[in-house]
C-alpha cells in the first residue's frame, strides 16, 4: 500500500511540474506580448489557457482519489494537500497571464504604450524570477529557497506602488493616453497578484517540508536572525 501511494504521489508531482512549465511559459509570453506589443503572441496565451484549466481539474481529481483511496498521513498527507493548493495557485496565475495578454491586445494598437517612467521590465523580471524560484523550491523540496521567494514579494509590491504614482503623474499631462495608462496599471496589478500566488506556492512548499503553516505570519518566519 505504501509503495502504491508513493508511486501515485510521484505521478501527481510529475503532472504538477508539467502544469508549472505551461503556466511559466504563458506568463513569459504574456509579459513579452506587452513589451513587444505583439497581439499574435497575446492571442496564443489566451488560447493556451484551456489546456491549463484541463490539467488543473485532472490534478485535483487525482489528488482527491489518492486521499480517498490511501488515506495518507504525516508527510504524504502534507504533500497531497500542498499539491492541491499549488495546483489552484497555478490555475489562477494562468488566468492572470490571460488578463495581461488581453491588455496587450489593446496596447498593441498604441504607438507609445510603455512610457519611460513605467518600470515594466524590472517588474516582469522579478515576478518571473519569483515564479521560477517557487517552482524550483517545490521540485527540490527546499524550504530555504521558498523563504527567499516570500521575501522577494515586498520588492514587487514596492514596484507596483511606484507604478500607481507614475501613472498618476502621467495622467496630469495634457497629452496623456488615459486608456493606455489604465491598461498598463491593470497589467501592473495582475503582475503583483502573480507574485502573490508565487508566494503562496512558496508557503505551501514550506508547509510540505516542515508542517508549519506560515500564512499571515510570513514576516516573522523570514525575518533575519538578530
Amino acid at each position: 500500500m505504501i509503495r502504491h501511494l508513493q508511486r501515485e504521489i510521484e505521478s501527481i508531482k510529475t503532472k504538477l511540474l508539467s502544469l508549472c512549465a505551461l503556466v511559466e511559459k504563458n506568463v513569459t509570453l504574456a509579459t513579452r506580448s506587452v513589451a513587444e506589443q505583439d497581439e499574435v503572441m497575446a492571442q496564443f496565451v489566451m488560447n493556451a489557457d484551456a489546456a491549463i484549466d484541463e490539467m488543473e481539474v485532472e490534478l485535483e481529481e487525482d489528488c482527491l482519489k489518492a486521499l480517498a483511496l490511501y488515506q495518507p498521513v504525516a508527510v504524504d498527507l502534507r504533500a497531497l494537500v500542498a499539491v492541491l493548493k499549488i495546483n489552484n495557485d497555478l490555475e489562477r496565475i494562468g488566468d492572470l497571464a490571460v488578463n495581461v495578454a488581453e491588455r496587450a491586445c489593446y496596447l498593441a494598437t498604441c504607438p507609445h504604450a510603455l512610457p519611460a517612467a513605467f518600470d515594466f521590465d524590472s517588474m516582469t523580471d522579478k515576478v518571473r524570477a519569483m515564479l521560477k524560484a517557487a517552482v524550483d523550491a517545490f521540485v527540490e523540496g527546499n524550504s530555504t529557497a521558498a523563504q527567499a521567494v516570500c521575501k522577494a514579494d515586498d520588492e514587487v509590491d514596492a514596484i507596483n506602488k511606484a507604478m500607481y504614482k507614475n501613472v498618476e503623474a502621467l495622467l496630469r499631462r495634457p497629452d496623456a493616453e488615459v486608456t493606455a495608462l489604465v491598461h498598463l496599471l491593470s497589467v501592473s496589478r495582475d503582475l503583483e497578484r502573480i507574485a502573490d500566488h508565487a508566494t503562496n506556492i512558496a508557503e505551501d512548499v514550506i508547509y510540505m517540508r516542515t508542517g508549519e503553516i506560515i500564512r499571515h505570519h510570513v514576516e516573522d518566519y523570514t525575518r533575519e536572525p538578530a
